[in-house]
């Protein structure tokens, strides 16, 4: 698949077939993701490939969001079912410590954000689908795949070949809304 059309295609995918995800596919993937960009070339960002079923279901009770929309007390996560019933999660960690602090912003969420949307891009242009699941319980995570503590998981990415395939990419704003030149116009 040619890039932009990756770009423009991709979705997120919560349901999976029950097909597994080719070996050499997933090297491809992390073979984009080690390519991104990052501060100083530091290379923050760590990667767990998770197969074993157990330790997908247990990673999916992990994840949820006390929704703000939701009764009090409740907590859904639209993408705890795909964690469990996909073929393989990605867990997506960086390392604070090699990547930069300039000025109070930390760039090791930018720099593992610009190697999971590589990654996310190579797996659709492979013919596979994913989405991020960035609400979690952070610390029994850590815990259940024995992540140092200096280590932060930022995101999990379900990865899979789609149950179905849907045509065209999500709606999106034009770029009148959303680009303007030389000066703030928005």
């Amino acid at each position: 698949m040619e890039l932009f059309e990756a770009i423009q295609t991709r979705r997120s995918v919560r349901k999976f077939s029950d097909r597994p995800v080719e070996d050499d596919k997933l090297q491809q993937i992390f073979e984009a993701a080690r390519m991104a960009p990052s501060w100083a070339n530091m290379q923050c960002w760590r990667f767990i490939l998770v197969k074993e079923q157990a330790t997908k279901e247990q990673i999916s009770e992990l994840s949820y969001v006390e929704s703000f929309f939701a009764p009090k007390g409740y907590k859904v996560n639209p993408a705890k079912k795909a964690l469990a019933e996909a073929p393989v999660v990605i867990v997506a960690c960086a390392d604070p410590a090699k990547s930069g602090v300039l000025w109070d912003q930390t760039y090791y969420m930018t720099d593992l954000g610009i190697a999971c949307q590589n990654l996310w891009l190579a797996a659709r242009g492979l013919g596979l689908g994913t989405v991020f699941v960035g609400v979690f319980d952070e610390s029994k995570l850590r815990e259940l795949l024995d992540i140092p503590p200096e280590i932060r998981v930022v995101g999990l990415f379900p990865l899979g070949y789609p149950f179905e395939e849907k045509t065209g990419g999500p709606a999106r704003r034009p770029l009148s809304e959303i680009v303007s030149r030389e000066k703030w116009n928005l």
